[in-house]
């Protein structure tokens, strides 16, 4: 997958995560010719660095129903795309060990019923059944969400990326974009090493520098790249890839099976926070520096329900920047004020599993003029997007913090 550049083009993606392919493939589907740009190798940075699993009952009804769209769109990969797709479909426990996050799961059910999800409440005894390394002494409710899925991250991009270049799309690594070319205000194409690629409509996805590409066109997006990590132990006896997903709320901690082994990662109090302008250009995720203490810490924090993590030998240790927003949204939509400028991205570390749905949502728009859903929640000009940066670091900062808290459960100094 690395062609010619082309003259000209319906459409030019730059950046080839699990949303840029996604998007370039729904387009290209559609008949519109179209170029997928990535700086680094394809589907190298973010996306293969994820944990991979879908966690479809979201904060609000809009990306649930997304959510929900997209394990749909997972079980029907392969036929869609002619890509394989391995992925197991154990569903979720989600774990709460405060009073107040067990009304929240109340809640979510509810809601999730509402919307026809598979999801109830189980006793704990059940949950131990499930997820055996589960100790649940202490908890004090458990949600069972029975349609998520997890996989392999990398799947996602590249079947996406090979499946457009299949339908005609030009997939072109190693290829920068130096400049969003503008004629009259409005997108006329992007400008790269190797030449420039005359297009209409440029679709900014950038993943960390999704900033900075924005800016190459005049437009600014509020987001901050935010390092995220997970480690996977050595295999250890009991571990089932049928064993679901874990989420303990309060720690905002996550667990599943992973190469015979455990898999945790989870949302640190206070991440580290990246401005990709200030890397130099030859910056990649590989070269994100990363702290196995900060999963230790997240381990220890969850001691009494995974006694299995004390000082448990690991076999991988990874980690990427996705992007959070001062909102918890995504961004996805026309860059106000210049024309033919989309941006999607801001995933809020939850972007791999959703990219199938999002990127079918941008082309339809793109190509139809309007979109199924109602996306102006995510639309990239909107208030949170346009803070001081001091107030959109912190409130990206206590977004991540308190990834799995509703916010009727965050504290009140964190929930203003």
């Amino acid at each position: 997958m690395n062609g010619a550049l082309p003259g000209r083009a319906d459409a030019v993606v730059i950046g080839s995560g699990g949303l840029g392919a996604a998007t370039a493939f729904h387009l290209a589907r559609a008949g519109l010719h179209v170029a997928l740009l990535d700086k680094a190798g394809i589907a190298s940075q973010s996306s293969p660095r994820a944990a991979g699993l879908s966690g479809t009952l979201r904060a609000d009804d809009l990306m649930t129903r997304i959510a929900a769209d997209a394990v749909r769109r997972i079980e029907t990969f392969e036929a869609d795309t002619g890509e394989p797709l391995v992925f197991h479909q154990p569903g979720s426990l989600k774990v709460a060990r405060r009073e107040e996050h067990a009304e929240q799961l109340l809640d979510e059910v509810a809601r999730g019923r509402g919307l026809g999800l598979d999801v109830a409440m189980v006793p704990p005894d059940e949950a131990r059944r499930l997820m055996p390394f589960l100790c649940t002494e202490g908890v004090r409710a458990v949600m069972h969400m029975r349609t998520d899925v997890y996989l392999e991250p990398r799947q996602i991009p590249e079947g996406y990326a090979r499946a457009a270049a299949r339908l005609g799309a030009a997939v072109l690594p190693h290829t920068p974009v130096q400049e969003i070319v503008t004629e009259g205000g409005a997108v006329a194409g992007v400008r790269t090493p190797r030449g420039v690629i005359w297009a209409a409509t440029v679709i900014d996805a950038a993943g960390g520098w999704l900033r900075q590409v924005a800016a190459l066109g005049g437009a600014n997006v509020g987001v901050v790249p935010t390092r995220h990590q997970l480690m996977v132990t050595v295999p250890l006896a009991g571990v089932r890839p049928d064993q679901p997903i874990t989420r303990v709320i309060d720690a905002n901690v996550y667990v599943r099976p992973e190469k015979g082994g455990l898999m945790l990662g989870g949302y640190e109090p206070d991440p580290l926070q990246t401005d990709l302008a200030e890397m130099p250009a030859e910056f990649e995720i590989k070269d994100l520096p990363l702290d196995l203490e900060v999963l230790r810490g997240l381990a220890r924090s969850v001691e009494a329900q995974f006694p299995v993590f004390r000082d448990v030998a690991v076999q991988e240790h990874r980690g990427g920047l996705p992007t959070m927003t001062a909102d918890g949204e995504h961004v996805l939509g026309p860059a106000p004020g210049v024309p033919g400028l989309w941006i999607i991205g801001g995933c809020c570390v939850g972007g791999l599993t959703t990219a199938p749905t999002l990127g079918a949502l941008l082309a339809e728009w793109i190509v139809d003029g309007q979109t199924s859903m109602d996306l102006s929640s995510m639309a990239p000009g909107r208030k949170a997007a346009a803070l001081p940066e001091p107030d959109l670091a912190e409130r990206c900062r206590l977004q991540y913090a308190h990834h799995y808290w509703s916010p009727a459960s965050m504290p009140a100094d964190d929930a203003n």
